[in-house]
């Protein structure tokens, strides 16, 4: 069986544990509470390649068995300082992966105390509250540069069919500068587009339109530094030939942005 692969947006801060947040995040909330019914089986892990983990040269692999938290998120109450998403890591998938990006001439890195951060452990907590699933974070490269995700992607697909869920965990629309000040049309223009490439478009010109994604509409007011789209790279890479289905997709997100999550090949549901 082959897993899916997903990229979602993965919302701000650590909302599900702020009563306040929860009821304005409730629809993202329902679509990664129904990933898990998507899956035509469990995942032995989820490879989480969250925006949120950056590095300077290659990759880097999170290696640990028991990965504590990290809570790269300010101005919150002192409640979520105390958050605690106890899941396993996996050091199997970590030189598993190593293995598969060195096989592919990517270098890569282990990182033995590298801790989740709210890109990974939050969408994790709606998923799988259990917190029974091992995880392993793999960063995305400070470079940005699409191509090299999309390979990224593609070096990983494999582990689809070894029973690891890949999740590219960002937002399709990421500028909190301006997210009261002209992000709602901003970020409408850019998920049209989207929208369009990634439903509509057959793969290789699908690649072709996110290798160039700055020549979108409002591309940069959407994203003005792309950590939290290149993620898409990475999911549309390791299953590049396959449909996508738009998961999640709203129009009255935080300052009424839109926001969009995709899922790469077939669900349980289809």
């Amino acid at each position: 069986m082959i897993l899916p692969t997903y990229f979602i947006s993965h919302g701000g801060g650590p909302w599900p544990y702020m009563p306040e947040m929860q009821s304005a995040n409730a629809l993202l909330a329902q679509s990664l509470a129904d990933i898990p019914r998507q899956l035509v089986t469990r995942p032995k892990a989820i490879l989480m390649v969250s925006a949120h983990w950056v590095s300077q040269d290659g990759f880097k692999v999170m290696a640990c068995a028991q990965p504590p938290m990290l809570y790269d998120y300010h101005g919150f109450p002192e409640h979520t300082y105390q958050i605690s998403y106890p899941a396993p890591g996996a050091p199997w998938l970590a030189d598993r992966v190593s293995q598969l990006l060195n096989g592919a001439s990517l270098h890569v890195q282990s990182d033995e105390t590298r801790g989740f951060d709210h890109g990974a452990f939050v969408p994790a907590s709606i998923m799988y509250p259990d917190a029974d699933v091992p995880i392993t974070q793999l960063s995305i490269n400070a470079g940005y540069d699409p191509a090299l995700h999309l390979s990224l992607g593609r070096a990983l697909a494999p582990l689809r069919k070894e029973g690891v869920l890949i999740v590219g965990s960002g937002l399709s629309y990421h500028n909190l500068r301006e997210i009261y000040r002209g992000g709602s049309e901003a970020s409408a223009q850019f998920d049209a587009w989207l929208q369009h490439v990634m439903l509509a478009l057959p793969p290789q010109e699908r690649e072709k339109a996110l290798i160039q994604w700055q020549t979108a509409p409002c591309a940069r007011q959407a994203h003005p530094e792309e950590d939290h789209l290149i993620p898409l790279m990475v999911a549309t890479g390791a299953a590049e030939d396959e449909p996508v289905t738009c998961v999640y997709h709203e129009k009255t997100a935080f300052a009424n942005i839109t926001v969009s999550s995709f899922r790469f090949g077939a669900g349980n549901h289809d």
